[in-house]
């Protein structure tokens, strides 16, 4: 499959707000890590909902695939069984590379805010997380969806 046929294919790669996609190496297998352990605690501590990974979402700047998401039962009505959320899930967490650089990660919390997410969190490659919220540049003490999420992530 060429580029113009694979930008074509709804949802599942990540593009710039022209659709020319974009082409990333496998993160490590720690970052894998990470995604798994905030996926199963965010679905330990909030009972309700659905926690997905690697989750595409239409942004202003094309489709990106949020690490880890929490979408509410309401959420998840709204957004349906898309190949590509129209909107951002309520959390939008990434785990960090070592290759992202400060303004990226901070234009991705910007778009997933633009799009609907009431919170952003940002997890360390030592598993420190911060929270973000929706009106806010500074990082918060905790997160105001799911206050017990600790405030440091250990992978086994």
């Amino acid at each position: 499959m060429e580029g113009a046929e694979l930008a074509k294919v709804e949802g599942r790669i990540e593009t710039d707000r022209y659709g020319n996609i974009i082409m990333s190496p496998p993160p490590a297998a720690s970052h894998g890590g990470y995604q798994a352990r905030i996926a199963f605690l965010l679905q330990t501590l909030i009972a309700t909902g659905r926690v997905l990974t690697e989750c595409p979402i239409s942004t202003a700047d094309g489709v990106k695939a949020a690490d880890v998401v929490w979408a509410s039962p309401h959420c998840l009505r709204d957004l349906g069984n898309r190949a590509c959320f129209p909107r951002s899930p309520e959390i939008c967490l990434e785990v960090l590379s070592p290759r992202n650089r400060d303004a990226e990660i901070r234009e991705k919390k910007r778009l997933y805010f633009d799009a609907g997410a009431g919170e952003v969190w940002i997890c360390d490659k030592l598993g420190r997380m911060k929270f973000f919220l929706r009106d806010g540049e500074t990082p918060v003490a905790k997160s105001q969806i799911c206050a017990a999420f600790p405030k440091r992530v250990r992978v086994p």
